[in-house]
This record gives C-alpha cells, sequence and structure tokens, in this order.
C-alpha cells in the first residue's frame, strides 16, 4: 500500500482508487484532440520549476570551469558512413562548433567534398536538423528530412544535386525516408495521414510532376472500430526492392512481431492495383526483407529467437516455403541483415558485442570482418556493388568509418574518415562483469574507468540502464566521459532484461507482467557495485532516459537506499495514465495498459509515481522533459517533480528535486550543439555536487 494507490476495500477486482494531487499538470484533459495541451497555470508552474533548476545548476561552484573543460570534448566532430547512387557518396559530417551535421557529397570515392545541405542556412538557430537522406539511384537528386527543435515532425523535400536547388516538392506529416523507383521517377515512402494522429500511419507512393496531395495510400494503419487493438500496434512499414518490382510490406501487431506481405509493384504501375501475397500472418516474431532475383530474403525471429536469415521463391513466400540460409544461433543474435552485390552480410551480436560476418547468397561463410576490437560495428551496402562500409566505435575507439570489399573480408580494413579526438583512448580500461540478479538471472555488465584503478570502495559511479523494446546497449565512444574517467569515476552499463542484447527472448524476459525483473536486474547491478568494491551508495548515481527514465523513476521508489542521485530523463513515469498520451498506446503491447483489468495491478505494483511515499528519504533527482516531446509526454515528469518534492524527507537544499522542461527540444533528437552542451554541463555538474566532487576529491 501507498498513500497514492489503494484497492478499494469494499470493491469487486479491478476497482482500484488512485489519489492523483497532480493530475491538473498534464495540463488540458477536457478536449481529446488536445489531451495534455499546456495550459497557463501549467505553463506558470513549469516556468517557476525551470526558473529554481537554473538558480540550483548555475550558481554551483566551477560550473564555468566545467563547461570550458567539457566544451573541446563536445565539439569533437561526427561522421557517418556514406550513401553511393550513380557513383557519387552522399554523407553527414559535423566539425567543431557546428549545431548540426552538414550533407556532403563527392563524385566518386576520391572526389572533392561539397556541401549539398547545411542546416544553418536553412535555420541559423540550429534547431533545424536533417533526420534522413535518400539519393536517387543516378545521384542527380536528394530526397531529404528535416524537422525543428525535437518535434521530429519530419518534412520531405527535393534537392537537385549538381545545382543545390530545391525542386517544388513539399511532403509533411512525420515522413520516413524515401525508397526510389529504378528509374528515379517517383518513389515509396511513409507519413502519417494527419500529423496530430500517431496512430494513422500509412504507405504511399509519389510520382515525380504530381501533386503529391493525390499519391496513391498503398497500406495504411488499421483504424476503425473493429479494428480497434490494431490501432495501438506500430503499424505498417514497408521496403521496396532496388529493381522497383516487389513491395515488401509489414504490420507491426506488438513490439516484438510483424506480419508480412509481398506484392508486385511493376503490377501496380500498370494496373493500379496492389494484390498482397501473404508470407507470415499471425506468427509471433519479427521478420523484414526485400526481394533479389525472384527470391524473398528475410531476417526473422519467427521460431527462432535468436534471429535467422530465410529465403522463399517470391512466387511461394509462406512459411511453409521458407529454408534456413543463416540459421539461428546458439552463442548469438542477429541485430541486422545487409545484402551487397552478391553477398550477404550479417552483424552479429555475441555477449552484446558485434562480429560482421559476410556470406555468399548460399549461405556459405567467406569469414569475419577483421575489426579494430571488441565493439559496436555497423555496416553500410548497396546491393549493386561490393564495396561496403564499416562503422565501429567502443568505450576506448573513437567512432570510424572504414571500407572494405565483401569479397574479402578478412583483409585489412581502409580508413574513410576518422575525426580527431583530445583524448588518449588507452587512458581507459573496459571489462564485462556478470552477476546475479534477484533470481539468480546471470546478467552481463560493461564497466569503464581509468587504467589501474583500484576498488577502494569510495570511487563516484554512473550506472547506466535501458531495458526494454528490444534495444541493445553496446560499447559506444563518448569523449565527454574522458573528463568522467580522469575524475576517478566509473562507469557502468548493465545489459538488463527487456533489451535485445540476447535475443527475443531476453526482450520478453522484461515486458508486461515481467517488467519487474528489469528494475530487478538495475538495483542488482548498483549493489553488485558497491559489493565488490568499485563504490557505495553515498558515490552512486543512477540514469536514463525514457523507457531507461523509467527504470531510474523505478529504482529510487523502489530502492532508494541504493545512489545517492538520479538522473530521470524524459521519462515515463505515471503507467496508469500513459497509455492516453501522445504516440503511448504503441506501448501497451510492451508495457500493458490500466484500461485491462488483467494488467492494471501489474502497472499500478511498479508504477513510479504511484509509489512516491511521504517520509522516505529520496536520493537528489534531476528530472528532463521536452516541450515538444512527441513521443513521451512532459506531464510525467512534471508530475513526479511535484510529487517528489512534496513527499520527501531530504533536505532539499542538500538533496533537491529539480525539473529542467526544455522549451526548444523534444525527446532529446536533433538538439544543437549548443543545448547539448548545456545539459551535458547541468547533468555533470549535479552530479559531481552530489558525489562530493566539487571539492577536487577524486581528480
Amino acid at each position: 500500500m501507498t498513500d497514492i494507490y489503494r484497492r478499494a476495500a469494499d470493491a469487486a477486482p479491478p476497482a482500484i482508487e488512485v489519489v492523483d494531487d497532480y493530475r491538473w499538470l498534464e495540463g488540458d484533459n477536457t478536449d481529446p484532440a488536445a489531451m495534455g495541451a499546456v495550459t497557463t497555470e501549467v505553463a506558470a508552474w513549469t516556468d517557476a520549476q525551470n526558473a529554481y533548476t537554473r538558480a540550483v545548476l548555475d550558481t554551483l561552484p566551477g560550473r564555468r570551469a566545467l563547461e570550458q573543460r567539457l566544451r573541446p570534448l563536445m565539439e569533437v566532430g561526427s561522421v557517418s558512413a556514406p550513401i553511393v547512387r550513380g557513383g557519387r557518396y552522399f554523407y553527414a559530417r559535423r566539425d567543431g562548433s557546428q549545431n548540426q551535421p552538414i550533407i556532403f557529397w563527392r563524385d566518386g570515392y576520391q572526389g572533392i567534398d561539397r556541401v549539398l545541405i547545411d542546416p544553418a542556412a536553412i535555420d541559423p538557430t540550429g534547431l533545424t536538423t536533417v533526420e534522413w537522406i535518400s539519393p536517387s539511384n543516378d545521384g542527380r537528386r536528394l530526397a531529404y528530412g528535416t524537422y525543428r527543435a525535437g518535434d521530429e515532425n519530419t518534412t520531405l523535400r527535393l534537392r537537385v544535386v549538381d545545382s543545390g536547388a530545391d525542386l517544388d516538392l513539399v511532403i509533411p506529416n512525420k515522413v520516413h525516408a524515401a525508397q526510389w523507383l529504378p528509374d528515379d521517377t517517383g518513389f515509396v515512402y511513409q507519413n502519417l495521414r494527419h500529423a496530430a494522429d500517431p496512430y494513422s500511419g500509412q504507405i504511399l507512393f509519389h510520382r515525380l510532376g504530381t501533386n503529391p496531395e493525390h499519391n496513391p495510400v498503398l497500406f495504411r494503419q488499421f483504424t476503425s472500430d473493429e479494428d480497434a487493438v490494431l490501432a495501438t500496434t506500430w503499424g505498417p512499414t514497408a521496403t521496396l526492392s532496388r529493381d522497383g518490382r516487389w513491395l515488401v510490406l509489414g504490420y507491426w501487431t506488438d513490439t516484438r512481431s510483424v506480419d508480412l506481405w509481398v506484392a508486385d509493384f511493376e503490377t501496380y504501375l500498370r494496373t493500379g492495383r496492389l494484390e498482397r501475397r501473404e508470407v507470415s500472418v499471425g506468427t509471433p516474431g519479427f521478420g523484414a526483407g526485400t526481394v533479389i532475383d525472384g527470391t524473398l530474403y528475410l531476417r526473422t525471429t519467427k521460431g527462432a529467437p535468436r534471429g535467422r536469415l530465410v529465403a522463399a521463391p517470391v512466387d511461394t513466400p509462406g512459411e511453409a516455403f521458407w529454408r534456413d540460409v543463416v540459421p539461428e544461433r546458439e552463442d548469438a543474435v542477429i541485430e541486422s541483415v545487409d545484402l551487397a552485390d552478391g553477398h550477404i552480410v550479417v552483424t552479429w551480436l555475441s555477449r552484446a558485442s558485434s562480429v560482421v560476418e559476410v556470406f555468399d547468397l548460399a549461405g556459405v561463410s567467406l569469414g569475419v570482418v577483421r575489426q579494430p576490437g571488441i565493439g559496436t560495428a555497423g555496416v553500410a551496402v548497396e546491393e549493386d556493388r561490393t564495396e561496403a562500409f564499416l562503422s565501429f566505435t567502443s568505450f576506448n575507439h573513437p567512432t570510424t568509418i572504414f571500407r572494405f570489399d565483401v569479397r574479402a573480408p578478412s583483409a585489412d580494413l581502409e580508413i574513410w574518415a576518422r575525426p580527431p579526438v583530445p583524448v588518449d583512448p588507452a587512458t581507459v580500461e573496459v571489462e564485462q562483469v556478470w552477476y546475479p540478479s534477484r533470481d539468480g538471472t546471470r546478467i552481463s555488465m560493461f564497466l569503464v574507468h581509468r587504467t589501474g584503478l583500484a576498488r577502494s570502495g569510495d570511487h563516484p559511479a554512473w550506472l547506466y540502464g535501458y531495458g526494454g523494446f528490444n534495444i541493445s546497449l553496446t560499447p559506444t565512444f563518448s569523449a565527454v566521459r574522458f573528463s568522467w574517467f580522469e575524475d576517478g569515476g566509473v562507469l557502468a552499463i548493465p545489459n538488463l532484461r527487456g533489451g535485445g542484447e540476447y535475443g527475443d527472448d531476453w526482450h520478453a524476459a522484461g515486458m508486461l507482467d515481467r517488467k519487474q525483473n528489469v528494475f530487478d536486474d538495475f538495483a542488482a547491478a548498483a549493489e553488485w557495485l558497491v559489493a565488490s568494491g568499485y563504490t557505495s551508495p553515498d558515490r552512486l548515481v543512477v540514469a536514463g532516459g525514457s523507457n531507461g527514465g523509467l527504470l531510474t523513476g523505478a529504482l529510487i521508489t523502489q530502492r532508494p537506499d541504493l545512489c545517492r542521485a538520479a538522473i530521470v530523463g524524459v521519462p515515463l513515469l505515471d503507467m496508469l495514465r500513459y497509455h492516453h498520451f501522445l504516440m503511448a498506446k504503441y506501448w501497451v503491447p510492451e508495457y500493458g495498459s490500466a484500461g485491462d483489468p488483467a494488467q492494471v495491478d501489474v502497472l499500478a505494483a511498479y508504477s513510479p509515481y504511484h509509489h512516491v511515499v511521504a517520509g522516505t528519504r529520496y536520493p537528489a533527482v534531476l528530472l528532463t522533459a521536452g516541450e515538444h516531446d512527441t513521443r513521451v509526454h512532459a506531464l510525467h515528469a512534471r508530475k513526479m517533480a511535484a510529487a517528489l518534492q512534496e513527499r520527501t524527507a531530504s533536505d532539499p537544499a542538500e538533496q533537491p528535486v529539480l525539473l529542467w522542461v526544455d522549451r526548444e527540444a523534444g525527446h532529446g533528437q536533433g538538439k544543437p550543439l549548443s543545448l547539448r552542451l548545456r545539459d551535458a554541463v547541468d547533468e555533470r555538474i549535479f552530479v559531481m555536487w552530489q558525489l562530493g566532487m566539487l571539492g577536487g576529491r577524486d581528480a
């Protein structure tokens, strides 16, 4: 029992009584079309919270010096692997103090770099970002998508590469990347029918030179009353084969499963009729793929929780005709499959790190790509060439783009691009440990710290987690972390259940009525760090964002004794009402819904907002949210901040509850460098203050 949630004693299940003193902080709930719209009262309250947070964080000693220290680390450049079309190479690069990456192109592998899209020229404020690019097959045109201030409401435009001028084409409403016909006369794309309705996903076709308002809909999200259950799922997807002949259609029926069909797109273009052939409908598991030379290739977890690559004739694509090309393995998970000219490139996850292996189309292995070490890899290839690019990063290896040929995977890699970094990667060491969770399940965890760090039991430790939606936490490089390591800090990243590091079963073990496993895994990580002599509860901060914000919210309400401070970023925290706002119905298959009598008690048992108990000594908490967030509503952070501030027994002068609602950001995507630097300084100065580091204790 808590002072917010309790079951009515004289009521038949599932009736419950919920005391929600801060419902008003959700905003305007009178209009279903504008659920949670900010009212004048909420705006004034938020202004006061932001002012309080700035007054605390901006006056902490050493903030200016910390900003000067982090700035050059934040200004480390970034570069993407190129997309190759018609002999032209298109990629994104950000240098120095630039707020957003610039889109470049070059004619030929060793051509001169030329600016194609500079977001600063579009929007000098730095708030506009290019989310994706899609060059035409001849490399003469580039479809691209932009959004502003983190709202992720992407608009498609079309640019002529040689002139740098935009054509008169604008397609709004959260558009996904365009997939071009082979003759570049049109493209398939996905967007929302209505920008304000996140459940109105649809697949359309645009013919160049026609009015996009009349683009035909090929496939759409089910939204009718009889399909009400499907309306809460992730909706439609589509992949057009590079030869333009076949369209593979998918519909996410929950966060783990996709129904699949294939359609002859050339026939559609001639007749206007899109006839779907069933590939897999009603079978649990993920599936995605394309068609090459009459063969459908699918990466799938259907019948294989760690993944496999199957193939079937496109004329008989059903599951009965599937044959394994790359079968499931016991010791690794298929993370991605990419198709090059006559080759298949599979990226495996083994012990939460990447291994890239090349196969021929019959499934015979040609060898493993020689990566620089243990880390995270991504591959960019094209179906018309054997040239490939490997993006590689690790905790102690700066992100680097390598070029290689899939015909010789074991040959030495050639560096395509590696931005310089002002740190020495050799000064830190990485280890992977395993620890038991509450139920005995073994959990892996990466530990990163200064080389030769002794276990004194008193080091500041930063425990970061996620644990949901099949998302894997794998090694990545961040120059900013090196200042943490220099100060004697430890970084710990556990691979919690709910993630994808060990396959679909690992994901399933952390969802719905098994969500508590994730919180137990995280708490066990904190206990292990203390028991193993790395840190103490008074020197530990826990951090996470989005689903990871739910994680940290659960930890501080279930085990407030385990840490001194918490960073709760863009979080889900009111799990009894989350599904009413923005796009959150998509997550019902992952979490459940309080609208379902069978699930309400599960959610109420851990919903962090409903377990803030008066008189409890809570850690210091920094909650963040974005006013333009189209995923997780800012109401969660607002309500949680209010509840914690009212009920904590901790001294607010020593361990405050702070809320920062960013008026120029959303869920975090697309933030300009200037705002990312401010956020990094906010988090670090808050943590250093709470862990006793401002006086140089760990320098």
